[in-house]
């Protein structure tokens, strides 16, 4: 794939990894979890990463997934490889939700699952107010920056409207083609360069 990546001129940009960053994988990036993935990072540092896939919705819904839950109509998103049988969530309602962290201006992680189980019995979440994830997607430390050199993702700026308002089929797509110039070609590359 190397050669590949050479002739096509993969490489990945200069912004650092952080909180409230994406990560964009490369056109050819053939993992089953990551493959045309975009990765909303909510932690990045020292001693590792901790991102959730944001275009990767489930076929079944919320209450399908998780039982032990009210009955809530939402879909649920494949937040990554690492603690699948664990629920992961996003939100847009702030100090609402005690122990929450903002990590893009208008979009928070984590929080007291108790107050959202009493906000969907009292009906007063919406499905818009927050995004649920199967587990995630992790890294130890020093390992995303070796997944960079090696040109497997670009990292970008993002905000809540393009991560929350945008068709999870198309997030990947309209990421790249925010960056411009050469990762705006990427999105016409084959998914599989065989089959072209």
């Amino acid at each position: 794939m190397k050669d590949l990546h050479s002739l096509l001129n993969i490489k990945t940009n200069n912004i650092e990894p952080a909180r409230g960053r994406i990560l964009i994988s490369e056109p050819f990036l053939g993992d089953f979890y990551f493959k045309r993935s975009v990765v909303l990072l909510a932690e990045h540092g020292d001693e590792g990463s901790f991102g959730l896939i944001m275009n990767k919705p489930l076929s079944a819904q919320f209450n399908e997934v998780v039982k032990e839950f009210p009955e809530f109509e939402s879909p649920v998103f494949l937040g990554g490889p690492v603690q699948n049988n664990n629920l992961f969530f996003i939100h847009t309602l702030g100090d609402k939700i005690a122990a929450s962290q903002e990590i893009v201006p208008g979009i928070y992680w984590g929080g007291d699952l108790d107050q959202i189980k009493e906000l969907i019995n009292l009906k007063k979440l919406r499905a818009d107010d927050i995004r649920f994830f199967i587990g995630y997607s992790g890294w130890g430390s020093k390992q995303l920056d070796g997944e960079l050199k090696r040109n497997a993702w670009v990292v970008s700026n993002t905000s809540a409207d393009m991560l929350l308002n945008t068709l999870p089929r198309n997030l990947w797509e309209k990421s790249l083609k925010k960056l411009g110039g050469k990762y705006f070609i990427w999105t016409n590359f084959p998914s599989d360069p065989v089959m072209n």
